[in-house]
């Protein structure tokens, strides 16, 4: 289990069938021991009814109590022997399915890293944690059928041939009967999956359907669409308990066909016996070795059902995951030929005219907030483009550079659980200073300071537990504390207040010296500390220059800029220093 958590291999993704099959070879010698210790368990089940018969003929019967009791004392030794078989089997199984949990919770965390920022244009949430939960549970026992299933058809030959021992007739009414057993499950199998297949897609959309309403909680509440959403949700949750009506419908079938039919194929098999013994056939301990040969028949039958709807659940449950592992990231682009530039190089996205120099700070002003967004998604290699850094495309630079050196941050932006230290800091150990230094920068240290213990005090998932506007600060200083080469900031100081909005364009600026950055905004406290600003019309270039400049000549931007002006308060600010005057904070 060890191996499968720290290093799960690569998975067969060519089907679900392959993908069950690379779970079961990555572990050969566990699943050979669960095979081992199942069949032997099943092969001894059949030995007590040929002692027990043994013991009635030749001791019983013929009154020999010294052979009596050496067959009843090989019975318990066997019986013996089976439970520590049977104890044995069932934890080499638990393993098995432990490790194959582990094995696949491992390459689906891994697919989901690998997909990054694609990720959420790929697959649901509530998908990828049906994935991770219900169909990694349901693949890991699936994988049962290598121990008792294998051991059902030792068992199954075993008896067969135990029986040519007592009666041709009777090995025959076996040898036929039991596939025919399996056989009257078949259809129900193929049923099940069908329904089993759409149930999860269901449940993977109704999943998804509730995590954007947490979401949303606060604005639908505020638009007065609770309700209607509400009654979405309700309406699929109706329709997801009549599928799993359909589900349990065909799933109880089986269990009690699994049940019933091996029962009903023991009274036949004993009337028979007991017919041939009253004729004198056979002996009366052959008639109590055939009842108990028909009886142990039930548990590989059983099995072999089991197995059967085991397969066909796994088989749904893995071609959901191979298809989620199948997906492949967002290259946008050919591929690599550079490293990128060696030094500092300015970005220029011709699409929209735009142009990040090096060791300046640049902004980009639209009315419209996805226009300027689009312009960051190129320049931060997130959308195809024609973008150039330097001399070079920035679509012939390796990926791996380019998310290294460029970073772009946005208000989206996942805040996974834990300390607000990890949050910080990310997937690098970061020292005392350089984290304190992020989040003065950010001007997050009223946020340290307002929770019980500080930078250990335990953020929720995507910072529930924090405002709207400490969400932004708090990305803002993981942004700043990964100092980047180039920063893209998408509306860093949209959900602030004024204060705070003034001591955040100070710090950035101070913080981000030398450094390339790129912010969106239309906040006047923040436009004037860029040294350029880019005034984008229908997602292009209609001005260029200092925030001042583009006051005094052009009315358009003066009127946009000027609407963000008038709000001294919202969002949740620190109030650090008075609020510029409106003339000052615009001109």
């Amino acid at each position: 289990m060890t191996d499968a958590y720290t290093d799960p291999g690569i998975p067969d993704c060519r089907g679900a069938g392959r993908y069950l099959w690379w779970l079961v070879t990555s572990q050969r010698r566990r699943i050979a021991a669960g095979a081992l210790l199942g069949s032997a368990w099943m092969v001894c089940l059949t030995l007590p009814p040929w002692l027990l018969s043994r013991a009635i003929d030749d001791g019983l019967e013929s009154g020999r109590w010294s052979a009596l009791a050496g067959w009843v004392a090989a019975l318990l030794g066997v019986g013996v022997l089976n439970a520590w078989l049977a104890i044995m089997r069932h934890r080499t199984m638990t393993r098995v399915r432990l490790d194959a949990v582990f094995r696949s919770v491992r390459v689906v965390v891994a697919q989901a890293t690998r997909l990054g920022g694609a990720l959420p244009g790929r697959v649901t949430a509530g998908e990828v944690v049906t994935i991770g939960f219900g169909d990694v549970a349901v693949i890991a026992n699936t994988l049962t059928i290598t121990g008792p299933g294998v051991g059902a058809v030792l068992a199954y030959v075993v008896v067969a041939v135990l029986l040519l021992t007592v009666s041709p007739l009777l090995a025959v009414v076996v040898l036929l009967g039991v596939p025919l057993l399996a056989l009257a499950v078949g259809p129900l199998l193929g049923r099940l999956q069908g329904v089993e297949a759409t149930y999860r897609e269901r449940q993977g959309g109704l999943a998804a359907r509730f995590e954007d309403m947490v979401k949303g909680l606060r604005v639908l509440n505020g638009i007065g669409g609770k309700d209607v959403y509400a009654e979405r949700y309700r309406r699929g949750s109706r329709e997801l308990r009549a599928e799993g009506y359909r589900v349990g419908t065909v799933t109880s079938w089986i269990h009690a066909l699994g049940v019933g039919l091996p029962t009903l194929f023991l009274g036949a098999v004993t009337w028979l016996a007991a017919r041939m013994a009253a004729q004198g056939t056979i002996s009366v301990g052959e008639l109590v070795a055939v009842y108990g040969y028909a009886a142990v028949l039930v548990v590989p039958v059983s099995s072999f059902i089991e197995g059967g709807y085991d397969l066909s659940r796994g088989l749904v449950a893995a071609r959901r995951v191979v298809r989620f592992l199948s997906l492949e990231p967002d290259s946008v682009g050919g591929e690599a030929t550079s490293a990128g530039p060696g030094v500092p190089s300015t970005l220029r996205d011709p699409e929209s005219g735009v142009e990040a120099e090096p060791g300046r700070l640049t902004a980009l002003v639209s009315a419209r907030p996805s226009e300027s967004a689009a312009v960051v998604d190129r320049l931060g290699r997130f959308a195809a483009s024609a973008v150039t850094w330097g001399a070079t495309r920035l679509d012939d630079v390796d990926l791996t550079q380019v998310r290294r050196r460029i970073l772009v941050a946005d208000n989206e932006a996942d805040l996974f659980a834990g300390p607000l230290r990890e949050v910080v800091g990310g997937a690098s150990d970061r020292d005392e200073e350089a984290i304190g230094s992020a989040v003065r920068a950010a001007v997050a240290q009223d946020i340290v300071r307002g929770l019980p213990d500080g930078l250990d005090s335990l953020v929720e998932a995507q910072g529930r537990n924090l405002s709207g506007g400490q969400r932004q600060r708090v990305r803002l200083a993981r942004a700043l504390l990964a100092d980047p080469e180039v920063l893209l900031a998408v509306e860093p100081t949209s959900a602030v207040d004024a204060h705070t909005e003034a001591a955040v364009a100070t710090r950035l600026r101070a913080a981000r010296s030398g450094r390339t950055t790129v912010v969106t905004s239309t906040s006047p406290l923040l436009l004037d500390r860029a040294d350029t600003v880019y005034y984008l019309v229908d997602g292009s270039v209609a001005a260029v220059g200092g925030h001042r400049e583009l006051l005094e000549t052009e009315r358009g931007y003066r009127l946009l800029v000027s609407r963000g002006a008038d709000d001294d308060e919202g969002g949740d600010g620190v109030g650090e220093g008075p609020v510029p005057p409106l003339r000052e904070a615009v001109r």
